[in-house]
């Protein structure tokens, strides 16, 4: 059968290539054309990636803005190439922005829409909702929770687990051993707290700068970036100025795998140091107004896919326009080794693991996927 995949961003073109692989283990006369990145391109041949990531994310409205003729002009390229390419489905990754209008144009045209990795409109956008009824023929969900949530509104998703499983499990089956790490990238014996700062500019300014403050009261631990790739690292050089901080680029699980505990920015990035078993807090610098404004926008108790999961709180959420230092150093040192809160912590993270699904998510998807359509 033929499969056109459509992934926006890096962590899609992860998951995509893990569905792939299932998909190929189930159908092997299975064909892809796909918009992805090189992961998937390992999977399904570099001729058949119709347009690399890297040429289609645009972060935060400003840069979607200023780049809307070339959105508009990509989304009109990609329903060409699924014309031309006449698949058996479209698969849509996440990237709600770009895929939802593809998939209302595959929907009118007769072509089956499968959806993995469902948009988060139980957190905003919850319009979505009714389009993914309309144009989604098969919805499936990555977290426990979202089975009530979307059948409340009419739709029956499929939850197999979720992919950050496998992929946490391939890179721990191939990462280097901790000195290894340690050599590589400058860093001392001391025990680690990763600092994950977000992915974008305004993110690391903001959020940075308080992860620096908070370094000062642990002279005893070696605190370290794990920097994202896209953003230059004379804007991580500038934060850290005048600090101890070391920064290690594109190695963010090793960084999570290898550090005693982690301040962690909202997003998937609070899940998967849950999943490699690293306490964490999540520290998310907010503009005043927003702080004001939180209590009417958000829908959910939580920011924190670890506390949203769990439907309780697991870990500190401090999602502030300025931070108490001391307070938050002392959240840390509670979930350091020896630490009042780290056992408990722990023992909710073996929890949520069990709740994820384990291993073999990409590849349960992909028999539910290939025998469906069969």
């Amino acid at each position: 059968m033929k499969y056109y995949i459509i992934a926006g961003e890096p962590s899609g073109d992860l998951h995509g290539s893990n569905l792939m692989k299932g998909i190929v283990a189930e159908d092997s006369e299975a064909q892809f054309r796909f918009w992805g990145g090189d992961k998937m391109a390992e999977v399904g041949g570099r001729e058949s990636l119709a347009k690399h990531y890297r040429e289609t994310s645009f972060f935060g409205i400003v840069q979607v803005v200023r780049n809307l003729r070339t959105v508009l002009g990509q989304i009109d390229e990609c329903k060409r190439d699924i014309e031309a390419f006449n698949p058996d489905v479209v698969i849509l990754i996440d990237y709600p922005s770009f895929n939802m209008r593809i998939a209302k144009w595959a929907k009118a045209r007769g072509t089956k829409v499968y959806y993995y990795i469902a948009p988060k409109v139980w957190a905003w956008k919850e319009w979505r909702v009714k389009e993914l009824r309309k144009y989604v023929d098969r919805l499936y969900s990555i977290f426990p929770f979202e089975s009530d949530y979307f059948r409340s509104k009419g739709i029956e998703p499929i939850f197999c687990g979720n992919p950050l499983c496998d992929a946490i499990a391939q890179h721990k089956a191939q990462m280097a051993p901790r000195e290894a790490f340690l050599r590589e990238n400058g860093l001392d014996e001391r025990p680690i707290v990763a600092l994950l700062a977000g992915s974008r500019r305004s993110e690391i300014k903001d959020n940075l700068a308080d992860m620096v403050a908070i370094s000062r009261n642990f002279p005893d631990y070696q605190f370290v970036v794990a920097a994202v790739p896209w953003l230059e690292r004379e804007l991580y050089e500038e934060v850290l100025r005048d600090s101890q901080i070391k920064v290690v680029c594109d190695r963010t699980y090793d960084t999570l795998i290898y550090a005693e505990a982690a301040i962690v920015t909202s997003g998937t990035a609070t899940l998967e140091t849950a999943l490699m078993n690293t306490p964490e807090i999540v520290l998310y610098h907010i503009p005043k107004l927003y702080e004001w404004l939180r209590p009417l926008v958000l829908k959910i108790p939580y920011i924190s896919l670890v506390n949203i999961n769990l439907g309780r709180e697991c870990v500190r959420e401090i999602v502030v326009s300025k931070i108490d230092v001391e307070a938050v150093s002392a959240e840390l040192r509670s979930i350091l080794e020896g630490g009042s809160k780290r056992e408990k912590m722990l023992a909710d993270f073996a929890e949520l693991q069990k709740m994820m699904g384990g291993e073999g998510s990409s590849h349960r998807t992909a028999i539910d996927i290939v025998n469906s359509l069969r």
